[in-house]
């Protein structure tokens, strides 16, 4: 498989069910091996979350999805070259690449992307209804009012589903570190939720 096949594996690649990291690896050496399936089944698995991410940082949907593909056309160029050495460690060595991507593109454009962007960029699938607008409105600006540090761990957390295993092995942290700073984390977005209380005027 060349490069340019990874057009034929995008985003809206249907994902499969979760695989064990004996199965991921398999398919890993399937597709260094240029088996066109395994290479789909590989991207099947990881794009929506590699997507996520990158938007939940990014807020930027045309953004997200050029990362992904740089992302995945990085994977391909590790796989065919013989240089993947994460063996049984491939979820967390993708998502620092991932990582890497984004952080990459946050320094060079040295500003965060702002709430009009991502609004602008939503699709009618991923509008939220009238219903609930407020409450996702509310939410994306508690999230961006985080601390950038804390913005990442709910990123790699809940938009792309690690494990705070994962999370760990990629950040190079305890997982007991991890766990606490995800605690406090949440801790801040309940607060910057929360209503600001109401002070009776006692004069």
């Amino acid at each position: 498989m060349n490069q340019d096949g990874l057009e034929a594996h995008h985003v809206g690649a249907t994902p499969d069910q979760p695989r064990s990291a004996a199965d991921v690896e398999s398919l890993v050496f399937r597709a260094s091996k240029n088996e066109e399936r395994a290479w789909a089944e590989l991207v099947g698995l990881y794009s929506r979350r590699v997507y996520a991410l990158a938007r939940s940082r990014l807020r930027d949907q045309h953004l997200a999805e050029e990362i992904t593909q740089a992302v995945f056309v990085t994977v391909f160029q590790y796989l065919r070259s013989g240089k993947y050495e994460s063996s049984g460690r491939f979820e967390p060595w993708l998502f620092r690449i991932a990582m890497n991507r984004i952080r990459d593109h946050i320094r060079r454009t040295s500003r965060r992307p702002t709430h009009t962007r991502e609004t602008s960029s939503l699709t009618a699938e991923d509008r939220p209804a009238d219903g609930v607008a407020d409450g996702f409105e509310r939410l994306r600006e508690a999230v961006l009012s985080l601390p950038d540090s804390d913005q990442e761990i709910i990123s790699l957390r809940h938009q792309a589903g690690l494990e705070f295993k994962a999370i760990a092995e990629m950040l190079d942290e305890p997982v007991g570190t991890l766990l606490a700073r995800h605690h406090r984390a949440l801790a801040k977005l309940r607060k910057a939720l929360s209503p600001e209380p109401v002070h009776e005027n006692t004069a």
